[in-house]
């Protein structure tokens, strides 16, 4: 891989680049079409994509590379990988967090980072407001029930609590996907909150949410949706206490990490009936046959699914396409990761 340096259709230089992910992550993420398009802008390796950089083909692939498009099941680029890359100078990640694959040696190098997780937040936020207006309206329920019961319940006795009109959503944490929330809840008739002890009072304003206290936030919500990263000091962050304190017949949503709910307590408050649970996130990830939070009728419990997938993932793919280009340019990242802002990522 040396010789004269490839241009690009319009003239500028391409850099070398390689592919780092498990091979089924690039059969999933990376058709025809992006494979053309990364190939447009970089010296694009041939395959196969590396998913060990310890082999012979990894280390000469790597002596010529100066960015590395990565995926899920990228090794981590420790020293001993980047010993093998001296021209390295940047990642452009096709998926969300980095922690995974970017060590402290790449932030020492100096290496630039990019992720995809702005484009991966789009599903989630969509994800979420489809379960807030649907747990609002009962709408699972009663289909079941309607299903069971081949009858309808009469629209004018309805409980005044149904619906959707003046309901108050909280926000735990303006983490990417909780902003996106914040926005695509904008159009409708909701109150929202939000806990964030990192956002000012100003920028709430310009979110258009109100601040509130932790306990606030849980005690005057119909819906709490969990965005905080999974971090130590977030680990059970959703607490007994607050789960207690929730308005009768509140919603927990969590499409975060399951861990940062205290889970043993969620199923004990499920089992009182006092609120419901949309979970796309458990811990574990997934949950044993046997495990009680599969016998609460009240717990949405949905696989996974909120995050990037099917047709979602060529949206991944566009964004890391456009990074590339830009750091190819010259121009820098749109969505760089900082190391500073580790400590508040997921």
């Amino acid at each position: 891989m040396t010789g004269t340096i490839p241009l690009a259709p319009d003239g500028r230089r391409r850099p070398r680049a390689a592919l780092a992910m498990q091979p089924g992550t690039a059969a999933a993420l990376l058709n025809a079409r992006s494979l053309d398009a990364l190939s447009q802008v970089c010296d694009l390796a041939p395959p196969p994509v590396l998913d060990d950089f310890t082999t012979d083909r990894a280390r000469a692939v790597l002596a010529d590379t100066e960015l590395l498009v990565t995926g899920w099941g990228c090794p981590p680029i420790d020293a001993a990988a980047l010993a093998s890359a001296p021209r390295l100078r940047a990642v452009v990640h096709t998926a969300g967090s980095v922690r995974g694959h970017i060590t402290d040696a790449c932030w020492e190098r100096g290496i630039e980072v990019s992720s995809a997780a702005a484009a991966n937040a789009l599903p989630v936020a969509e994800y979420t407001v489809a379960m807030i207006l649907l747990s609002g309206k009962r709408a699972l329920e009663r289909a079941h029930s309607y299903r069971s019961e081949r009858g309808r319940d009469d629209s004018l006795t309805t409980s005044p609590a149904l619906g959707n009109y003046g309901r108050t959503v909280g926000i735990l944490s303006a983490s990417l996907i909780g902003r996106r929330v914040i926005e695509l809840l904008r159009p409708y008739d909701l109150r929202v909150l939000l806990h964030d002890p990192y956002v000012s009072g100003a920028e709430a304003a310009e979110l258009g949410v109100r601040p509130v206290g932790l306990g606030e936030l849980f005690a005057q919500s119909d819906v709490v949706s969990v965005h905080t990263p999974l971090l130590p000091a977030t680990r059970g962050l959703v607490s007994r206490e607050l789960l207690m304190s929730m308005r009768p017949d509140g919603v927990l949503l969590n499409t975060a990490r399951g861990a940062v709910v205290d889970q043993d307590a969620l199923v004990d408050v499920l089992r009182l009936g006092r609120i419901r649970a949309v979970l796309d996130v458990t811990d574990p990830d997934r949950l044993p046959p046997g495990h009680p939070l599969w016998e609460c009728e009240n717990a949405l419990i949905t696989p996974h699914l909120a995050g990037s997938q099917g047709n979602e993932w060529q949206r991944l793919v566009d964004l890391a396409v456009g990074e590339a280009e830009r750091w190819a340019a010259g121009d820098g990242f749109a969505h760089p990761v900082r190391r500073e802002r580790l400590a508040f990522l997921a």
